[in-house]
């Protein structure tokens, strides 16, 4: 009786995946989609950005902030029976409260204000039951009139980067979460649509 017993809390404990060991929440957030969009260009979002340091807008040099948007789904970490799972209940829902940028370059080289734009810390807030897509500041606007992308303007160079993005929340009972997603971003002086 008892190896059966422990061959099957061994078994279960193989079967659960790091995500449902992380946190003592009974809930854990997943991005679905992370999307960016040129501040130039709010509304066409794609999967990575080309972050124009400089736009030209009726003769006149413009710095726009770049967008993002995410997607996120909120999933239990006990989902219950097969053919009778558990639903969300109102403590489960998630609150994203803030998020972090840092940006890296696959060559290591990753010196904020030297290699790569400095990270940053902005406020959001969007509370998840289910699932939930919001807007936020991907890559801010005095960034591009700081080193290194300030250098861009005058020169054809492209700096290449992998954007990680950390949303920070907690539940409603007050149990910490967060979730980190990814996307391209290169920064140079762009041609300016006519």
């Amino acid at each position: 009786m008892k190896r059966t017993l422990l061959g099957i809390l061994i078994l279960a404990s193989v079967s659960c995946g790091d995500l449902t060991r992380q946190g003592t929440g009974s809930s854990y957030l997943t991005i679905e989609s992370l999307e960016a969009s040129s501040g130039a260009a709010p509304g066409a979002f794609a999967a990575g950005l080309s972050s124009d340091v400089v736009t030209v807008v009726d003769g006149t040099p413009t710095v726009f902030a770049d967008l993002a948007r995410v997607s996120f789904a909120l999933l239990l970490k006990d989902t219950g029976p097969p053919g009778s799972p558990n639903t969300p209940s109102p403590n489960n829902a998630i609150t994203v409260d803030r998020y972090r940028v840092v940006y890296l370059r696959a060559d290591g080289r990753n010196t904020p204000g030297v290699d790569v734009p400095f990270p940053f810390d902005g406020a959001f807030t969007v509370t998840v039951f289910d699932r939930a897509t919001a807007g936020f500041t991907l890559v801010r606007g005095q960034a591009k009139l700081e080193a290194p992308l300030a250098a861009l303007r005058n020169n054809f160079s492209t700096i290449s980067t992998i954007a990680e993005v950390t949303f920070y929340g907690r539940d409603q009972t007050g149990r910490q979460v967060s979730v980190t997603g990814r996307l391209d971003v290169s920064f140079s002086n762009f041609g300016d649509p006519n």
